[in-house]
């Protein structure tokens, strides 16, 4: 039996987009489609399981977590990796519809 979960896409900031935090935390965030409270937990997939997709490095398996706030179980997928400030506009203006859709 296979559950369903609703999906959110999670963001994995390394390098220069990651300025604003403890450069040894590798988190990934993600906002809750159930509450649309904002997440973050430690990544657990190698860097190098990432491949390219649609212009960002890109881990399509995802995973499942609970969200702090609500406590239904979200799967997270897309994770997209991005390393710079440059990637990080590029991906809010790809992604904009899907991040949108988890606030309402």
């Amino acid at each position: 039996m296979s559950r369903q979960y609703k999906e959110a896409v999670g963001v994995r900031r390394t390098g220069w987009a990651a300025l604003n935090r403890d450069p040894q935390e590798d988190k990934i965030e993600f906002t809750c489609p159930n509450c649309a409270a904002q997440g973050m937990r430690t990544a657990r997939r190698e860097r190098a399981l990432y491949h390219f997709v649609d212009g960002f490095l890109q881990d399509e398996q995802g995973e499942v977590v609970q969200c702090g706030a609500c406590r239904t179980y979200v799967r997270i997928a897309p994770v997209v990796m991005l390393h710079d400030q440059e990637e990080a506009r590029r991906f809010e203006a790809v992604f904009s519809e899907e991040l949108a859709g988890a606030s309402h």
